[in-house]
């Protein structure tokens, strides 16, 4: 499976299935974007648990990912924005053919940020999924070449 260089959008459930659904046949049908993949986005990776019980959800983060998630399949959405925390569960749930992608991903020993939910780009790629976002880890550092670099190494390594 090639996604390098294929657009992708995204599309928030939230628990309407409609809303990825209305992405994913609007992306099938533009002539213009034939390979266009559509991601939901699950949990934000800066919301920790409390703040989803602030909103009114009634699931763990992980079951929120999971039960939105399992949502967008149904939609047709090609997979899921999630925290690398939740890769397992999602590669399992969703096949092996599922777009996952994680954000918030930093190196070993780095800050996370305003990250509730993060881990190492590594441990996202061993766990299954199929992209990380590398994001602050480069673009804050003093030499972003060089922290590029690692990154390289971790996912290699």
């Amino acid at each position: 499976m090639q996604h390098a260089g294929s657009p992708i959008v995204t599309a928030a459930p939230a628990g309407r299935r409609r809303v990825p659904h209305q992405g994913r046949k609007s992306a099938f049908t533009a002539r213009d974007f034939p390979d266009l993949s559509v991601l939901a986005l699950a949990v934000v990776t800066s919301m920790p648990a409390a703040d989803l019980a602030d909103v009114g959800v009634g699931y763990s983060a992980q079951g929120q990912v999971l039960r939105l998630a399992r949502l967008a399949a149904k939609a047709g959405c090609h997979g899921v924005i999630a925290s690398s925390q939740g890769v397992p569960s999602l590669r399992s749930e969703l096949g092996p053919e599922a777009l996952i992608v994680t954000p918030g991903v930093a190196l070993s020993g780095e800050s996370p940020g305003e990250h509730a939910r993060s881990g190492t780009p590594r441990a996202a790629i061993a766990t299954g999924a199929s992209h990380v976002v590398v994001g602050r880890t480069v673009t804050r550092a003093a030499d972003p070449a060089a922290a590029l670099r690692l990154v390289r190494a971790d996912l290699t390594s």
